[in-house]
This record gives structure tokens, C-alpha cells and sequence, in this order.
């Protein structure tokens, strides 16, 4: 980033080299790949290593290394013929090329993501946009384990939102430790929109449903007989609900006004990232 004053600040990115290691041991990165690679290609050390720009010591001493750590050689010398032999890798180095170069563009998708999602300072961060989660639930929302209250059969979980709205849950106690909702863990809430009531005006009225979001409604879309309606509640979150087109004229919502979103603690299934 720029520091100097007068000078407009340059863009955060994020960066990252994929490597692989063997007991700890490292057996290389793109660039020994790419050696394997033109060694297929060349069939030679020797013009594989001046086509990815390295000495042959270096280029030799590189597969001499992958060999001995992968435990079966991903090079091999033939002898013989009018050249005096040639190299070529092994199935097993075949293999690891196709699949470095596979892993490696599976990476750098990874990497622009979270570059995109994790650098802008401006936004929350949504670890479910920058992981591309795609669930049949209409409404994903991310936050932190922020209340536990162990049961005879299951756990009560509230997860508090970035903008600092709470959504609770009911989830059995099993669940609770294979997800490992312990406080301060990050968790995500899934809810169908069917799920999801409306209201408006409540005043003192006192409902059963654990959960009760306010928010602005920023989309009222119509449908053949259901109407779907999107709260903003704050903090880059919204929850999208499905009501009948009756219910969305006697509650009058429309852009811009007010409303609540109501849905019980046993209709929100939570997940954590692992």
C-alpha cells in the first residue's frame, strides 16, 4: 500500500505459492514442476534446464531430490540409441505434473477470493461469498458463537452476527461437538425463506418464536401466488422470506419499510467450516 502523502493508495492484494512437502521435507513448488514438466517435453536435463532458466547442477540436483523424497523416481535416464539415451519422467511424475498443475489452479481461484472478499476493509467479511457455498437455503448467515446453553437432549446456540443481530439455534448435543460450537467459533446459520414470517407493528406483542430480526425491507418481489420480501438487518446481512402476495398487501411492505422477521430456533441449521 502507498504511504507517501499526495499519492493515491494502491490496492491490498493477497498472494500465495502452493508447495509440497513429504514428512515435512519439502519436495518443491511450481518451479520444480515446471522442471518436470520440460523435461517431458525436452527429453533432456539438459534443455529442460536452460528452457526454465537453470543451470544443469541445479536442474539435476532438483530431480535428484524429488526422486529420493517422492520414494520412487519421477525421472528416469534411458541409454542407448544414436544419442547416447535419453530422460523422460515416470508415470508416477506424469501423474504428479497433471495433478500439481490441477491443485495449483483450484489454489489461485482460492487465493483471488479471499484477496477479493478478505481485503476490501470497507466490508464484513463473508467466509460463505468467499467459498463460493451454494445450499438450497435462501438465507446463509455468518457470525460468531457468542451463547451456549447445554440441555437434557440438545444445546441452545446463539451466533451473533456481524452487524450484531442474534440468531439462535437448537441443535442436539452430538452436533454441537462434531461442529465444535464452542464460544468465540466461527458458524454460519442456514434458513429456507418458507421458514421465515413477517410482521409489522408488533408493539408490546409477545411471540413464541426465538428469533426476531429487524430491518429495512430493500426488495419486494412478486410471484404467481407467493411474494418474497428482503430485509437489510444490518452489518451487510439481509433475510429473504416467502409469504403469500395477500399477506405482503394487509402488512403493506414495500421498499423502504420497516418489518421483522420471525422464525424459530428449531428451523435454523448451523455449520462450520472444517
Amino acid at each position: 500500500m502507498a504511504t507517501r502523502r499526495g499519492r493515491q493508495a494502491e490496492a491490498i492484494e493477497l498472494q500465495g505459492a502452493l508447495r509440497m512437502t513429504i514428512g515435512g521435507a519439502d519436495l518443491g513448488g511450481a518451479n520444480r514442476v515446471e522442471l518436470l514438466r520440460a523435461v517431458g517435453e525436452q527429453g533432456s536435463i539438459t534443455h529442460a534446464a536452460k528452457a526454465v532458466g537453470m543451470s544443469y547442477k541445479g536442474a539435476w540436483d532438483a530431480i535428484d531430490a524429488m526422486n529420493t523424497l517422492a520414494g520412487e523416481p519421477l525421472v528416469e535416464r534411458a541409454t542407448g540409441g544414436r544419442g547416447g539415451g535419453s530422460t523422460r519422467l515416470t508415470a508416477r511424475g506424469e501423474q504428479l505434473v497433471e495433478r500439481f498443475a490441477q491443485v495449483e489452479a483450484v489454489h489461485a481461484r482460492f487465493v483471488r477470493l479471499l484477496s477479493d472478499e478478505g481485503i476490501d476493509l470497507a466490508q464484513e467479511f463473508d467466509l460463505l461469498k468467499m467459498l463460493n457455498m451454494k445450499t438450497s437455503a435462501r438465507n446463509q448467515l455468518t457470525g460468531t458463537v457468542s451463547g451456549y446453553k447445554a440441555g437434557a437432549v440438545n444445546d441452545e446456540i446463539e451466533l451473533t452476527l456481524a452487524g450484531g443481530a442474534k440468531v439462535v439455534a437448537v441443535v442436539t448435543r452430538d452436533s454441537t461437538e462434531q461442529l465444535g460450537l464452542r464460544p468465540g467459533a466461527t458458524a454460519f446459520a442456514l434458513i429456507k425463506a418458507s421458514s421465515v414470517m413477517l410482521a409489522t407493528d408488533l408493539g408490546d406483542v409477545r411471540l413464541s418464536a426465538r428469533n426476531q430480526l429487524h430491518g429495512t425491507i430493500t426488495a419486494v418481489s412478486p410471484g404467481a401466488v407467493n411474494t418474497e420480501v428482503v430485509l437489510d438487518i444490518g452489518g451487510g446481512a439481509s433475510v429473504a422470506a416467502v409469504v403469500t402476495q395477500a399477506s405482503a398487501q394487509a402488512l403493506g411492505l414495500k421498499v423502504g419499510g420497516s418489518a421483522t422477521a420471525l422464525f424459530k430456533a428449531s428451523s435454523v441449521i448451523l455449520g462450520t467450516m472444517v
